[in-house]
């Protein structure tokens, strides 16, 4: 089993910035591939970003490419996404979320733990 307990989130202008945390307890976190995802109201869950064990490789939804970064710290056991130039349409509630499979990282079905989800509110 693994723990995910989220930090950060909140509200801010169009332009801002934010990050969130993510810590985990529980299994070696080093061996999972982590990821970021958000749910607007009314809609799908939504892929946002995800990072290898390593933290060599890392991956992007379009919408949120070279605006947001995300990062890992295996000696805390915490993964992070800052969020750059911020705009409305990146409210959702976001949730960090671990895969032990390290495929499919676009897809919410391989992630098998999840954070308890965070607010984050963009006004214009």
């Amino acid at each position: 089993q693994v723990q995910l307990v989220q930090s950060g989130g909140g509200l801010v202008q169009a332009g801002g910035s934010l990050r969130l945390s993510c810590v985990a307890s529980g299994r070696t976190f080093s061996r999972y591939l982590m990821g970021w995802f958000r749910q607007a109201p009314g809609k799908e869950r939504e892929f946002v970003a995800a990072i290898r064990w390593s933290g060599t490789s890392t991956y992007y939804a379009d919408s949120v490419k070279g605006r947001f970064t995300i990062s890992r710290d295996n000696a805390k056991n915490t993964v992070y996404l800052q969020m750059n130039s911020l705009k409305p349409e990146d409210t959702a509630v976001y949730y960090c979320a671990a895969n032990s499979l390290g495929t499919h990282w676009d897809t919410r079905s391989a992630y098998h733990y999840w954070g308890q989800g965070t607010q984050v509110t963009v006004s214009s």
